[in-house]
């Protein structure tokens, strides 16, 4: 009798388990798709109205599906992951600007949530379809791509840096591209009926050409070297279908270099000068990058042991950077073009210091050389890391919500845990950081939608008081209304960016 009794207790929590998990599963599927397709219409904030409602999408997701299944262990990845949380977090104690060294700090901690929770769907035995959604998230970064290169107009797309869809910036859609490109492959290869998963390898392959991406051009190149070496070498009986695949990538490809688009080039023949100009780091933007490498390097050296602050390189580097430095914004003088370097790992140096760098180096080494029982698995598994990695190398990826989410949520998905004891309470002191992601984002927003809409100083001062770390917000009041209020946010601009000439030439010394 005990044991009948026993054995329904078990059944009645193992149910409750598989609740949660297939709850948490549909969180993050959704909370996939939403990081892609969110933006808002706040043009006067061309960056920021792609990023911030992304990153709230990045932590709501983290925080909701985290609480439910969030896994972690002390496993030799999940202590790399957690100290470099930790000097990351250290690192944000001494950044010059608090509030842009809280964002940095609230992705890093989503990201890794994300990770353990994607673990957790795994144990459950969701690692498949959780794949299956973040490939289905990728495909739909590449129509909205696509949307824009063949005419389709929208609120919600940036024209400045076409054809980049829903995430603003062409640049991203091929990061996503390149890297989100094994998730597609592993759930075109397992699927029954995989031509509809190879029409979306297609569409994909296709953004990522039109983008003129040089960085997820060779991101792609080693993501295709190593998925195919890692089939090869594990023996996997998938060529034909994979023949299949490229069939339909092949006559996609041609058909979106042929078809008349909206894309207005400078060049006559744009795709072959990109191809041929893949490795130039002699001059144009190539050139600007081993400048500001440099300069940043530089900047690390001046902070060697946690760097100039989390987040914090724009506000830092323009004391490094040279005159004319591409890096450097001519119509806003003393402020970087972007408020990132043009590299994950250099970010990781000169922002958080060479040891936070390491620890993250060696989380995703630990990854890379994890055994799996699963070829493709591990196919799909190595080829993600490669493509991130390679794509960081040259531009900003893991630093934003979008690649943050897929590629971390990927690698949980994909990789195999080890037997280690868990410690559930460093989930919940990580879980903290990305609810204080989630508050700052949403104050943003709040914020952004104030300053376009009202032009009253009592709704900016509200603004403000709302989201402190507002430059811009700070510099329209600064320009008018009473001395002591006016310097008051004057020397609140200057703080946040203090080589920012607008800021200096307020006055109020």
């Amino acid at each position: 009798m005990e044991t009948n009794v026993t054995q329904v207790e078990t059944h009645g929590v193992q149910q409750f388990v598989n609740r949660r998990a297939r709850i948490a599963l549909r969180i993050v599927q959704a909370g996939a798709l939403a990081v892609v397709l969110i933006a808002t219409t706040l043009h006067a904030f061309e960056l920021d109205r792609f990023f911030v409602p992304k990153e709230l999408v990045l932590h709501v997701t983290a925080l909701l599906a985290g609480i439910l299944v969030a896994r972690a262990t002390a496993s030799r990845v999940d202590r790399l992951l957690a100290l470099f949380l930790l000097v990351s977090a250290l690192s944000a104690i001494f950044a010059p600007n608090p509030w842009l060294a809280m964002r940095a700090v609230a992705i890093s901690a989503s990201s890794v949530v994300l990770f353990w929770t994607a673990r957790g769907l795994r144990e459950a035995g969701l690692g498949e379809p959780l794949v299956r959604g973040l490939a289905l998230a990728v495909i739909a970064a590449a129509v909205t791509s696509l949307l824009q290169t063949y005419g389709l107009d929208l609120d919600f797309f940036s024209e400045q840096r076409a054809p980049g869809g829903t995430l603003g910036n062409r640049n991203f859609v091929a990061h996503v591209a390149a890297f989100g490109f094994p998730l597609v492959l592993f759930a075109a290869l397992r699927a029954r009926r995989y031509w509809l998963w190879s029409i979306g390898a297609a569409i994909t392959i296709a953004s990522l050409v039109l983008t003129r991406s040089r960085a997820a051009w060779l991101a792609f190149a080693a993501v295709l070297v190593v998925f195919l070496a890692t089939l090869i070498f594990t023996r996997q009986r998938v060529f034909g279908r994979l023949a299949g695949v490229a069939l339909i990538a092949c006559v996609a490809v041609g058909a979106a270099l042929v078809l008349p688009n909206s894309l207005h080039w400078r060049s006559d023949n744009p795709y072959l000068e990109t191809m041929r100009r893949v490795a130039d780091y002699g001059g144009g933007s190539g050139h600007g990058r081993l400048v500001q490498y440099e300069r940043s390097l530089n900047m690390a050296l001046h902070h060697p042991l946690l760097g100039a602050g989390a987040g914090n390189w724009a506000v830092v580097y323009p004391a490094f950077a040279p005159k004319s430095d591409p890096s450097m914004n001519d119509s806003e003088p003393g402020m970087t073009f972007n408020p990132w370097p043009s590299s994950d790992w250099i970010a990781a140096v000169s922002e958080r210091g060479p040891i936070a760098a390491a620890l993250l180096a060696l989380a995703f080494l630990a990854l890379f050389f994890r055994k799996s029982n699963d070829g493709l698995e591990r196919a799909a598994l190595l080829a993600t890391i490669t493509g991130a990695l390679v794509a960081g190398l040259f531009d900003a990826v893991l630093l934003l919500a979008i690649p943050a989410f897929i590629v971390w949520t990927a690698l949980g998905a994909l990789s195999c845990p080890d037997e280690a004891p868990r410690r559930q309470w460093i989930v919940i002191l990580v879980l903290l950081v990305s609810l204080l992601g989630a508050f700052r984002s949403a104050s943003q927003l709040i914020a952004m939608q104030i300053y376009v809409t009202h032009s009253d100083r009592a709704s900016l001062a509200h603004a403000a008081t709302i989201d402190p770390g507002n430059f811009r917000l700070r510099v329209r009041l600064a320009r008018g209304g009473p001395r002591k209020q006016r310097c008051e946010h004057a020397r609140a601009a200057r703080t946040l960016y203090p080589h920012a000439v607008v800021a200096k030439r307020l006055g109020c010394d």
